[in-house]
């Protein structure tokens, strides 16, 4: 008797989400993570919530100081530790993860974080801007783990990968981040495939805007004040964007299952279902809402958005509570979260 085709895509779907309520939840007790981007913003953020489940946690980011500030604020004594480095710089990885090494032994949890925003028109965007962002948004990442993969294997480890819901739904005036936060997905998806069968978990999280602070850190391009602006005022915006705290919680709970994908807020989620079942109208609108958005200017000089503050971004006490809690006010190295 032939069994019809439905019925075994039915029997396959139900056998993988029975097998996934049944499956052990990762423990993160004692378990070694090293965050990039890890001084400020959603980095900080999720520090504190591996923390709080009991892991070691090593933060990679630039800048001295502000690694320092992050780790007082942390005020979990011999359980954080960092380095300074760069992402883009292989050696720099390399000193990471010798770090890691020497301090915790070994590492467990490798969380992708570090990142670059650009926001402004595509006619303002250079071709330089959509390789430096890839450089860190996406080929970053990709160095770090293949480099960290040996020590992930031996561990069982896993790999957290800090998309955005731009890398499912292309964002009007984001065009250079999207495009790195796209490929940054496939990526996720790709290592998820093929490290299974070591050991290894990928989990990738794409989350709406999340009131992190991290507006001042990005680079605007054409018409500054009025890109900074919306931005800014956007990403701080309750009803659209995300509490931090809870964004970081979610994204932990998703490696903790061992999920391959989790859309971040119900804006990610919303975008998302409306990419996947009526693409052609997303696209429409989106279309139509660049024409509400800031048109280009003839100079494709970038700017540092803590340059663009108006009296109104500077006064949004919702943004300016963010900047203090999550480590965005120093003067260190800028335009990364």
């Amino acid at each position: 008797m032939r069994i019809p085709k439905r019925l075994l895509l039915a029997a396959a779907v139900t056998a993988i989400a029975t097998r996934r309520q049944f499956k052990s939840r990762y423990d993160l007790t004692g378990k070694s993570v090293l965050i990039t981007g890890g001084s400020r913003g959603l980095g900080l953020v999720l520090a504190a919530e591996f923390l709080k489940r009991g892991a070691r946690v090593m933060l990679m980011a630039r800048d001295a100081a502000e690694l320092e500030r992050a780790a007082d604020q942390l005020a979990a004594g011999g359980r954080v530790h960092t380095v300074t480095g760069d992402v883009t710089r292989e050696e720099d990885l390399h000193r990471a993860l010798a770090e890691v090494q020497r301090v915790f032994g070994g590492l467990d949890v490798l969380v992708n974080n570090a990142g670059l925003i650009q926001g402004g028109p595509l006619d303002n965007m250079t071709e330089a801007n959509f390789r430096e962002i890839m450089e860190v948004n996406t080929f970053a990442p990709l160095r770090l783990t293949r480099l960290a993969l040996p020590e992930l294997r031996r561990s069982g480890g896993r790999v957290l990968l800090v998309s955005s819901v731009g890398g499912q739904v292309a964002i009007p005036h984001l065009a250079p981040y999207s495009v790195s936060k796209f490929a940054l997905t496939g990526l996720g998806q790709a290592l998820r495939a093929e490290l299974a069968q070591d050991g290894v978990g990928v989990t990738t999280v794409c989350p709406t805007v999340m009131r992190t602070g991290s507006p001042r850190q990005a680079t605007v391009k054409g018409q500054y004040r009025k890109e900074y602006g919306l931005f800014a005022t956007v990403d701080n915006f309750p009803l659209i964007s995300l509490d931090t705290e809870v964004a970081a919680k979610r994204m932990v709970d998703a490696l903790v299952r061992g999920d391959a994908e989790a859309p971040i807020g119900g804006a990610a989620l919303l975008l998302r279902h409306a990419q996947a079942l009526a693409p052609q109208l997303t696209a429409d609108l989106l279309a139509l809402s660049t024409r509400l958005l800031p048109t280009a200017t003839a100079n494709d000089q970038g700017l540092p958005g803590r340059e663009a503050e108006s009296f109104l971004t500077r006064h949004n006490p919702i943004k300016s509570e963010a900047e203090e809690d999550f480590n965005q006010l120093g003067g260190g190295a800028s335009e990364r979260t």
